[in-house]
């Protein structure tokens, strides 16, 4: 059985370069991220995103995201890869997890899922997490 914990996130920076603009259709593009976390979770992260944008507020996205701080106190690094579907401005699929075998130092050996969530009340990462 596993731990989780909830950190709350700020987006730092959003560098977007489309790679793909046709006439009609969907626009396709690269977006460099950056974030910090505080709570349970104190860290740096540095993510690419592969996104598409659909028309009507409607996208989805792909994403590796390495994160570099602390897990309540333990220190290292570790991936998340991330991704997700919107309709219309609405949530309508996401997936996260811990990529195995990415964690280092005090990190090392973790695993988990992860979901990232933005409403009124914030941004908030949780991660559901163990240890190998």
């Amino acid at each position: 059985m596993g731990t989780q914990i909830k950190a709350e996130f700020q987006v730092i920076s959003w560098q977007e370069t489309p790679y793909d603009e046709p006439e009609q259709g969907a626009k396709l593009l690269r977006v460099a991220v950056k974030k910090s976390f505080r709570g349970p979770i104190e860290a740096e992260s540095s993510a690419e995103l592969l996104m598409c944008q659909g028309e009507g507020n409607s996208a989805g996205y792909v994403a590796s995201e390495r994160v570099s701080g602390s897990i309540e106190g333990r220190t290292g690094t570790f991936v998340i890869q991330h991704g997700g579907a919107m309709v219309k401005g609405q949530p309508d699929f996401s997936f996260g997890y811990v990529v195995p075998g990415s964690g280092t130092g005090a990190l090392q050996g973790l695993r988990g899922s992860c979901a990232f969530q933005h409403d009124d009340s914030g941004a908030v990462f949780t991660l559901d997490y163990f240890f190998e």
